[in-house]
């Protein structure tokens, strides 16, 4: 290279989206007596995670049902009929992760 010639430089750093925060939805009063869907994202070990939740409840809080519902693919596309599901069938979900 020589002395006068040009070296265009792109700037690595990349520039985030914008993060609109919502509000969490209200707490139950008590669980008792509902639904609560454990919905398995299919991510590593999530449905390991989610039995032992599931004997937990039964152990500790046999008055809530559980559901546990895997959702249609994996944790990185999103699943509007398992969510109109829990919306129609259940009181509250636990959406577990794993690891």
């Amino acid at each position: 290279m020589r002395a006068h010639d040009t070296v265009t430089v792109l700037n690595p750093m990349g520039f985030p989206p914008k993060v609109v925060p919502k509000a969490l939805a209200p707490r139950l009063p008590s669980l008792e007596g509902r639904t609560v869907y454990l919905v398995d994202c299919r991510f590593d070990d999530s449905d390991v995670f989610l039995a032992q939740m599931r004997a937990w409840f039964a152990e500790h809080m046999p008055g809530v049902r559980t559901v546990v519902k895997p959702i249609s693919a994996n944790y990185l596309r999103d699943d509007p009929v398992t969510w109109e599901e829990i919306k129609a069938r259940g009181n509250a979900a636990i959406v577990g992760v794993g690891h």
